[in-house]
């Protein structure tokens, strides 16, 4: 949590409680036992099941008693739907994801930012196989992935500062790594019109990505692209896919209004 939001009088602390529980869950762990709530949440042990007795009655997590561990519930689905619904984007966006996808043999996602992350929130694939791409919905890293680098290269400089920080606290070793890529994105995304991610967060994946010019709906969203490092050089592959990225961007902002 957020240290300024301590100072809020206005800010809700256990309803905040309640919903870093329900991100406490990653992919490939379908339940956990209160003790890992306390451990991932810094929460004391009754206060977690004081939450997750309430978030079970409220249908946001599920309770197996032969266990006493918990998965999420068919009410936290049922959040999604309106927001994914409501973002216009999404539609307009998708025939033209779809057709470059198929041209450059890969992935073309659609994303925002979420804290200390990017979520995806459509995603178009040549094929099937493509199967390490994340799911609508998978948070990914923001500086080792293409698609977090070109939104911290369009966000001001408050932002990207107070940003960079969140992630110095909650994610040190992904900042130590990576933080140095920030500027080189920065400084691509002046030149080129796109940001690239050597095949540093999926050691067989290269990523490119394009920031949308202005803001939908009030969210700056973040078109990329991810193809396989089998498909040739690196190189290659930024001369090629990062201008087509660049011009389907420019085709969903025309669409938009954007320009």
């Amino acid at each position: 949590m957020n240290d300024s939001n301590n100072k809020d009088r206005q800010f809700a602390t256990t309803l905040a409680n309640g919903i870093d529980l329900l991100l406490c869950f990653h992919a490939g762990e379908p339940s956990l036992a209160n003790k890992d709530f306390a451990e991932r949440t810094g929460l004391s042990r009754p206060t977690v099941a004081r939450l997750t007795h309430t978030l079970t009655l409220l249908g946001y997590l599920r309770r197996d008693p032969a266990t006493a561990r918990y998965r999420l519930g068919a009410a936290v689905l049922g959040l999604s739907h309106p927001l994914l619904a409501s973002m216009r984007i999404r539609p307009i966006a998708r025939p033209m994801m779809e057709t470059l996808a198929r041209e450059i043999e890969g992935a073309v996602s659609l994303g925002l930012r979420h804290r200390i992350h990017m979520v995806y929130v459509e995603t178009a694939r040549d094929s099937e196989d493509f199967v390490v791409t994340p799911d609508i919905g998978a948070p990914i890293p923001m500086l080792a992935t293409a698609m977090g680098r070109a939104w911290l290269a369009r966000a001001t400089a408050e932002d990207r500062r107070s940003l960079l920080n969140q992630i110095r606290v909650a994610a040190p070793a992904e900042f130590e790594r990576y933080a140095a890529a920030v500027t080189l994105a920065r400084e691509e995304l002046a030149s080129d019109g796109f940001c690239s991610a050597r095949a540093d967060w999926q050691p067989n994946r290269h990523g490119f990505a394009v920031p949308l010019q202005g803001w939908v709906d009030g969210t700056q969203f973040v078109l990329n692209c991810a193809v396989a490092s089998k498909r040739g050089g690196f190189a290659q592959m930024r001369r090629e896919i990062g201008p087509r990225l660049v011009t389907l961007a420019h085709s969903v902002e025309f669409a938009l209004g954007l320009r």
